[in-house]
């Protein structure tokens, strides 16, 4: 039990050591919170990939989303593409961000379900297509930042990016600096611990030593506190999830204009997938794989035959796949890869930060800080983490993909379901489970997405027609006609609007990184959409 924590200091730069700083001196200006960043700890500086919920993040630092953007050449990013999952020639399907679009004409998931089982030729990418009214931005790659326009979609909250992870920490560090906090460039030489096992003091190389009442981990995977000192034991999810190692590097434009695209690019290939991430200076891409299958000199050499050059800066990732079982032991929490980490498919690292932190940070408002609201913390981040490591694990256990050992090999692995049916949050639960009373996902967010991008319906066609006493085919036929025809009136309507929007690299160039010239000198925009917008509203996500 800590019975007061007045005095925070948090060890580890990066991004989630000045995540974790800035928020906490954000929300308690009063409390001594410090920054030790370690010479010797190096960044990992690949994470140039968000989600949506980081709007929310910098809307608690009181940072300007185009602000952000020029300092950390950042770009917009509105949806995920996957290639190639379901077989190695299956062609790409979209996840985009946001809400689905609901009316009085397509009320729910189920519509576009009823085309699909009416015309199978239809591919899977429609769903999004029919279900996500900014899709025909995406298609285009165009953005809308004007409110309204788009029914279910508001760039401003909906909105995710792609940016350079080093560059985020500089911002991050001067904004804590303007806050009032204390940054101190040093290396930890030695750790002494109380009889009771808590952490005492850190000396530091200057032969100074400081004390906190709390110690937050921030040191990577090195995990310096948690692991290497608190011996806080490590739980692998190398169960569900196969890659353990990564090669990234950085690539200059060839054609901008066409390569900064509004997505970022995930290309299963041989042994793990490559990703391709469109900064404004340039483009982040890396080889995401494991080494049971293919040799780290090997899949370095699959990965410049797939980018054509071997003349690039290339850098090593290993990953340690899995989460401590405790993140905060006695006097020692730990945020960002120090706790755990899932494999960067669904750009999850940022989010699990601010996650974690606003777990954290209504303890942190307790004048008691009691062994009861420790347990509570990490019981809650570790369910929210592993629904995080399911979701991404779906995306694996969906494919069809046999043509390496690697895959294969997925497709022998044991997600133990039966035990996931106890925990009804469960993705897995939601993904095996046909609900053949309602015949949809009641969720949203990125599941149904992936799974009918990957060709697993809630339910078939043969399932209605067993649940139908009077079932006909023609009988349906001519009952949801009307839905196929609300379906493609949709899209027409979505493109329709999209046409007068600017493309994602004309707009960055004249409204982020070309401030002089404003977008009412260049959108011209559809002010009255022509298509009903009575909203059934969900949140994204």
């Amino acid at each position: 039990m800590i019975s007061e924590i007045n005095s925070i200091w948090i060890v580890g730069g990066g991004t989630a050591g000045t995540s974790t700083a800035c928020v906490l001196k954000q929300t308690f200006p009063d409390k001594d919170i410090r920054l030790i960043e370690g010479k010797s700890i190096p960044t990992v500086g690949v994470g140039e990939s968000t989600l949506s919920q980081i709007n929310s993040f910098l809307q608690l630092l009181n940072i300007q989303d185009k602000d952000f953007m020029k300092e950390c050449d950042a770009s917009y990013k509105l949806s995920i593409r996957f290639e190639n999952w379901k077989t190695e020639n299956s062609g790409s399907f979209h996840y985009p961000f946001g809400s689905p679009y609901y009316s009085e004409s397509v009320l729910n998931y189920n519509y576009w379900y009823y085309k699909k089982f009416l015309k199978p030729e239809t591919p899977n990418s429609d769903f999004a297509n029919c279900m996500f009214p900014h899709m025909a931005l995406i298609n285009e790659n165009k953005v809308c930042p004007k409110e309204g326009v788009f029914p279910s979609w508001n760039m401003k909250n909906d909105a995710a990016y792609h940016f350079d992870a080093n560059k985020l920490s500089d911002l991050l560090k001067k904004k804590f600096k303007e806050l009032g906090g204390r940054i101190l460039v040093e290396d930890i030489v030695n750790i002494q611990r109380n009889e009771d096992g808590s952490i005492k003091q850190l000396d530091l190389h200057t032969s100074n030593s400081i004390k906190a009442d709390l110690y937050i981990d921030c040191t990577g995977f090195k995990s310096l506190l948690l692991d290497k000192t608190m011996k806080e034991p490590f739980e692998s999810y190398e169960d569900m999830l196969p890659n353990n190692s990564a090669w990234a590097t950085k690539l200059p434009y060839v054609d901008k204009e066409k390569e900064l695209v509004c997505y970022t690019n995930c290309k299963a290939v041989e042994n793990g997938w490559i990703w391709n991430i469109p900064l404004w200076s340039r483009m982040g891409t890396g080889y995401v794989y494991s080494d049971k299958y293919i040799s780290d000199d090997d899949a370095l050499k699959q990965f410049q035959n797939h980018l054509g050059t071997e003349d690039l800066e290339f850098k090593k990732l290993d990953m340690r796949i899995g989460v401590h079982k405790r993140l905060w032991v006695k006097n020692v929490c730990a945020i960002g890869l120090s706790a755990g980490f899932i494999e960067p498919l669904e750009s999850n690292g940022l989010l699990t930060i601010h996650t974690f932190l606003m777990k954290l940070v209504p303890i942190l408002k307790k004048k008691i800080v009691n062994e009861f609201a420790i347990q509570h913390f990490n019981l809650a981040c570790r369910r929210m983490f592993r629904g995080f490591a399911e979701f991404v694990a779906m995306h694996y256990a969906l494919s069809d993909r046999t043509d390496t050992e690697y895959w294969k090999d997925i497709q022998k692995r044991n997600y133990h379901i039966e035990e996931k049916f106890i925990d009804e949050k469960s993705d897995f639960q939601l993904a095996f489970r046909n609900k053949m009373e309602e015949h949809y996902w009641h969720t949203i967010g990125g599941l149904p997405c992936i799974a009918t991008g990957m060709d697993w319906f809630p339910t078939t066609f043969e399932e209605i027609r067993y649940a139908e006493a009077n079932f006909s085919i023609e009988h349906y036929e001519k009952e949801w006609k009307h839905i196929l025809e609300n379906l493609e009136k949709r899209k027409k309507d979505f493109k329709k609007l999209a046409s007068d929007c600017p493309t994602l690299y004309d707009y960055l160039n004249k409204n982020i990184y070309n401030v002089e010239q404003s977008d009412k000198q260049y959108m011209t925009i559809v002010e009255n959409p022509q298509f009903e917008t009575k909203l059934v509203s969900e949140n994204a996500r």
